[in-house]
């Protein structure tokens, strides 16, 4: 899980390779330094990006106004931002 989350600034990235228009959304494995994550949403107007960060909102249980999309709004190849608080919370979910 550490090769895809990078601390910086006080802030957590993870690097995604997000697939749209699943039937649910879910986490993946992590391939080449990214996680996988089915998106139950239609890569349009931005409906999957929306859906990528409430899922990981209710996930962790923080707010999605916390949740910042860095990079990749019209790409597979995404980056979100959170807090630094999340670090422990996702490592539990990941390392289950």
């Amino acid at each position: 899980m550490e090769n895809c989350i990078h601390v910086c600034g006080g802030f957590l990235l993870i690097d995604i390779k997000a697939v749209p228009g699943a039937s649910k959304s879910a986490f993946g494995e992590i391939r080449e330094g990214r996680l996988k994550v089915r998106i139950a949403a239609a890569p349009e107007d931005g409906k999957a990006n929306e859906e990528l960060r409430s899922f990981f909102a209710k996930a962790l249980g923080i707010p999605k106004k916390e949740i910042v999309l860095e990079t990749g709004e019209k790409s597979r190849l995404k980056t979100l931002r959170l807090p630094i608080s999340a670090k422990e919370k996702i490592e539990n979910l990941f390392l289950k």
